[in-house]
């Protein structure tokens, strides 16, 4: 796969106009810390056993990394490598007498697109026996050979929280695309990515805290 780091202007540009405000703060963070586990991992971009999660020590917020999340068209490409998508159920345990809600996401990857190319992210964030609501679509158009990173930040009024008291997972939902559009498919190859062989890729989850 290719992962030259060669930044296209287009897409530095485009990243910084839409730079993420800070992440929402509802209320004290707690001392203890937090623990996530991944109960449950379906689709094509996340194989068993390649997505991991991580608590920062600060318990701000937790990382998700893939291994194996790459969607893909032109050549060496399979027919279905245009889409893969990742659903992951994760048990977060926090502290006693605290709840928590995601204020933040910042989703990171790499982008190989030929010109006449482009991919798209599709993002939804929500808890067990929520309907599936507050989606979020990332376009990244070729040419383009780069990092990205978009990110969805929810203000302190639209932060849900997990309901006291209850052991609900936290749905996470994400697809990606690639559209050959006007590209010479029998010539190049166009992918996004949200791999991360360096730890440098990681998807992020800003979290707010709230005492119940």
């Amino acid at each position: 796969m290719l992962k030259a780091l060669t930044i296209g202007t287009t897409l530095v540009a485009s990243l910084a106009a839409t730079a993420a405000p800070a992440a929402a703060s509802a209320g004290p963070t707690p001392r203890n810390q937090m623990v996530v586990n991944v109960v449950a991992a379906n689709g094509s971009g996340c194989p068993r056993g390649s997505a991991q999660v991580t608590p920062s020590r600060d318990n701000k917020a937790f990382t998700v990394t893939y291994s194996q999340f790459t969607a893909q068209v032109g050549v060496g490409a399979k027919p279905t490598d245009f889409r893969k998508n990742c659903q992951l159920a994760l048990d977060v345990r926090v502290p006693q007498g605290y709840t928590y809600a995601i204020s933040r996401i910042d989703y990171r990857g790499f982008a190989h697109l030929a010109r006449g190319a482009h991919a798209t992210l599709t993002a939804f964030t929500y808890f067990q026996g929520e309907s599936r609501s507050g989606m979020s679509r990332h376009t990244i158009s070729g040419p383009a050979d780069a990092n990205w990173q978009r990110s969805r930040t929810m203000g302190i009024s639209a932060l849900s929280f997990r309901p006291c008291g209850d052991q609900r997972y936290l749905n996470v939902n994400n697809e990606l695309r690639v559209f050959a559009g006007s590209s010479k498919t029998r010539k190049t190859t166009s992918f996004i990515t949200m791999d991360s062989t360096d730890g440098n890729l990681d998807t992020v989850y800003h979290v707010a805290w709230k005492k119940c």
